[in-house]
C-alpha cells in the first residue's frame, strides 16, 4: 500500500510537469467506487476540471491534491494499488519498470485508468491516475484552495511528520501516546493521529527506535518517546527525500530484509546474525529484530510470534490485477493492517470524523480473502493491470502550508 514516501513521489512529478498548466482535455471513467464511494462521479469530476489551470500540488501523509484556479479541487488517495502515471516519464520504480511489457510501457491511456487529462502546452502533458483493485479515492472538495487542508478528508487527519513538523513536535507525540492505551505500532499507523504511516514504516520506525511495536503506547519512558520521535522523523524525512526509492534506502534499513515472508528464499536473519521474527496481534503483522527491540513495559496480550517459514510451493493462479508498482507478495504484509484499537471514551466524534475513519478502515483493513478473485466475478469496466511509466532522480518538496493546529 502506498505511504508517505510513495505519495510523495507522485505529489513531485505532479508539481514537475502539471502545475502551471492549463487542462484543455479529461477523460474520468463513472467508477462508482473510486468516485462514487466519496460523494462525486465520473462525470462531475471531469467537468469540474476541464479548462482548469492547476495552481499547485501538495500532500498530508496518504492524501495529495491538486489546486486549481477555481473550486472544486480534486483531492486523492492511492488506495491499495493506485498511482499516477505521466507519459514520457518513469513515475514507477525502477524495479517494477522492469516487469512491465514493452507494449504495456508505450500504451496511452494506460490500463486501469479512472482519468486520464491532457494539457494546452506544445508539447501536451498527459498524466493518468490508475488503480488496478479500486481502493483508490478520487474526490472533489469545494473550497478556497488555501483552505484543502482545513476540509474533510485532510481536517479528520493527524499532521503529516514531515511537512508538519511546527505541530508534530515530540510533545505531541508523547500527549498522544499517554492518551491511549493501545500497542504503539496501533497508534502510529492510526491516520487520526499521524499522517501517512503503514506497515513498512511503522516497522522500520519500531526497529530503528529499538522499541517494541506491542508494547502499550502509555508504558515509555520519556527518553523512549524521544527515541521514538527522533525515528519518526528520521525515517520518515530520508523515506520523502528519496521519494521511496528502497534502491536509495541505507542498507541497515530493515527494509531491505524484511519481505519475502513464507518464500522459500526468505531472509531468516540480518546480515550480521540478528534473527528476523514476526508478530501478529489483532490482525496486524509486524516485522521484528527481538534481539534489538526489547520489551521495557507491558505489551499487548494474545501476540502470536511466528517464525518466517517458507512455504510449500505451490502452484499460484495469477489474478490479473497485480500492481506494476506494488508486488502482491511484498504486499502481504500491509493487507493484514486492521482498524487500530479502540480509544478510551472520550468526545463522540463528528459525521465528518466517522466518515473518514469509514474510509480508512476500509482501505486499511483488507485482508487476504478481499484480495483472492471470486470465481465467475467480474467488475464492469476492468481489463487487467495498472501500468506505469518509472523513475525520475530528481527530488523535490515544499514545506507545508497547513493553516491551523487540529485539536489535541
Amino acid at each position: 500500500m502506498p505511504e508517505i514516501a510513495e505519495v510523495a513521489r507522485v505529489t513531485h512529478f505532479l508539481r514537475q510537469h502539471l502545475v502551471g498548466k492549463k487542462i484543455s482535455k479529461i477523460v474520468a471513467q463513472d467508477d462508482n467506487s473510486v468516485f462514487g464511494k466519496v460523494g462525486t462521479s465520473g462525470p462531475a469530476f471531469q467537468a469540474a476540471l476541464a479548462g482548469k489551470r492547476v495552481v499547485s500540488a501538495g500532500s498530508q501523509g496518504k492524501y495529495f491534491w491538486l489546486e486549481l484556479d477555481t473550486a472544486p479541487h480534486p483531492v486523492m488517495h492511492l488506495g491499495m494499488t493506485g498511482w499516477i502515471h505521466i507519459r514520457g516519464e518513469q513515475t514507477a520504480y525502477n524495479r517494477y519498470a522492469e516487469k512491465m511489457k514493452s507494449a504495456d510501457k508505450e500504451a496511452w491511456p494506460p490500463k486501469y485508468w479512472k482519468f486520464h487529462l491532457e494539457t494546452d502546452t506544445d508539447p501536451k502533458v498527459a498524466v493518468a491516475f490508475t488503480d488496478a483493485r479500486r481502493f483508490g479515492r478520487i474526490r472533489l472538495v469545494d473550497c478556497p484552495g488555501a483552505e484543502i487542508r482545513s476540509n474533510s478528508p485532510l481536517a479528520e487527519n493527524g499532521p503529516d511528520p514531515v511537512v508538519d513538523r511546527e505541530i508534530f513536535t515530540e510533545e505531541y507525540l508523547s500527549k498522544k501516546m499517554k492518551g491511549r492505551h493501545v500497542p504503539v505500532k496501533a497508534l502510529l499507523l492510526d491516520q487520526a493521529m499521524i499522517s501517512g504511516i503503514g506497515n513498512w514504516v511503522g516497522d522500520e520506525i519500531m526497529y530503528q527506535a529499538e522499541l517494541h511495536p506491542e508494547q502499550y503506547s502509555d508504558d515509555f519512558s520519556d527518553s523512549e518517546v524521544a527515541k521514538l520521535y527522533k525515528a519518526i522523523c528520521y525515517v520518515c524525512d530520508l523515506a520523502v527525500e528519496k521519494l521511496g526509492d528502497s534502491d536509495q534506502f541505507p542498507e541497515d534499513w530493515l527494509f531491505s530484509h524484511r519481505w519475502g515472508k513464507g518464500k522459500k528464499d526468505a531472509m531468516t536473519t540480518l546480515p550480521n546474525g540478528e534473527k528476523i521474527t514476526f508478530v501478529t496481534v489483532g490482525g496486524r503483522t509486524s516485522c521484528i529484530v527481538p534481539s534489538r527491540q526489547k520489551k521495557t513495559g507491558r505489551v499487548a496480550a494474545n501476540v502470536k510470534e511466528e517464525e518466517p517459514k517458507p512455504k510449500i510451493e505451490t502452484k499460484k493462479k495469477k489474478t490479473g490485477k497485480n500492481s506494476h508498482f506494488f508486488d502482491e507478495d511484498k504486499d502481504s504484509d500491509n493487507e493484514q493492517e486492521a482498524k487500530p484499537e479502540a480509544r478510551p471514551m472520550k468526545k463522540a466524534r463528528t459525521t465528518a470524523q466517522k466518515a473518514i475513519k469509514k474510509e480508512d478502515d476500509e482501505i486499511n483493513s483488507i485482508d487476504k480473502e478481499d484480495l483472492k478473485p471470486k470465481r465467475g466475478a467480474r467488475k464492469a469496466g476492468e481489463k487487467s493491470t495498472a501500468t506505469a511509466p518509472a523513475p525520475s532522480s530528481d527530488i523535490g518538496r515544499r514545506r507545508s502550508t497547513r493553516l491551523s493546529k487540529p485539536a489535541s
